[in-house]
């Protein structure tokens, strides 16, 4: 289990420096940003993270809509999800991508602290 959790971890972690670097490249209006490996690499990294998180619950016996903490995680990684879009696609001025990154940001720091806490 512990090699799973380090694998979970460590693919937050390359998530959200991943989401850093697309954030500062939105940010400055690089053209890098269209990339084609910038595209596909953050969708690999997410679903080791979604996949390992699901494994990781039903090594636990702890689930999402039972366990509050759970719950907590998985709603703010919604709004997590949909902010990043706002922030990376969908906004329709660099103000609100700039807004919607640094909201992203915050929500993921709280997912983070309910990890660790195991409290919502």
């Amino acid at each position: 289990m512990l090699s799973l959790k380090l694998i979970h971890v460590s693919a937050a972690l390359i998530s959200i420096i991943g989401f850093i670097a697309r954030g500062i490249l939105m940010i400055t209006e690089s053209a890098y940003l269209n990339k084609k490996w910038l595209k596909i690499v953050p969708h690999i990294v997410d679903t080791i993270l979604l996949v390992t998180a699901i494994m990781l619950t039903l090594r636990i016996n702890q689930y999402p809509l039972t366990d509050g903490w759970l719950t907590a995680k998985l709603v703010a990684l919604l709004a997590y999800i949909v902010l990043g879009v706002f922030a990376l696609k969908r906004g329709n001025t660099k103000q609100t991508r700039v807004f919607a990154f640094a909201a992203a940001l915050f929500v993921f720091a709280y997912i983070v602290l309910v990890a660790i806490k195991r409290s919502p």
